[in-house]
């Protein structure tokens, strides 16, 4: 059976992305660890913290691809400890953001167990197309076949 959505109406036609970006927003809002904070600063800016107590900078891995900001971070036990009560567990984690267009990571720093980002959300001109109407109609049978061959609007 198929899942309806928002984005399953005709008038959402080339909007399946979207679709894409809430699933990926709406799973990785599961997992509450680590704990983080997003701060707006300035007009502009934002930084998101993650408070990662234990981990080395060594151990921490930041990506972007595409929209999606991804930190990971892998926390190696000390196999040669001897516990007599083990509270604080080494874990790994993966969490990620979805950024909005036009959003970009400037910076990143470790101090003291906390994780900063520094992102910049650029100003958006507002990008405006005459698209013209052409004389003679376009075959039926036409069609794109290659999706690099469109331009983007």
């Amino acid at each position: 059976m198929d899942r309806l959505s928002l984005f399953s109406s005709p008038l959402f036609l080339g909007f399946d992305h979207f679709e894409r970006l809430v699933d990926s927003l709406s799973k990785a809002q599961e997992d509450s660890y680590p704990p983080y904070n997003i701060e707006q600063i300035g007009e502009c800016g934002f930084r998101i913290t993650l408070a990662l107590a234990g981990f080395r900078k060594e151990n921490i891995q930041i990506s972007q691809e595409n929209n999606q900001l991804t930190i990971k971070g892998k926390q190696e036990a000390n196999p040669n400890a001897v516990y007599v009560y083990r509270g604080i567990a080494s874990r790994q984690f993966a969490k990620t953001f979805v950024l909005a267009d036009g959003v970009e990571v400037k910076s990143a720093d470790f101090d003291n167990g906390l994780l900063h980002l520094n992102l910049l959300r650029k100003r958006n001109e507002g990008n405006v197309r005459i698209i013209e109407i052409a004389s003679a109609p376009i075959s039926k049978t036409q069609q794109i076949e290659d999706c690099s061959s469109i331009t983007k609007i």
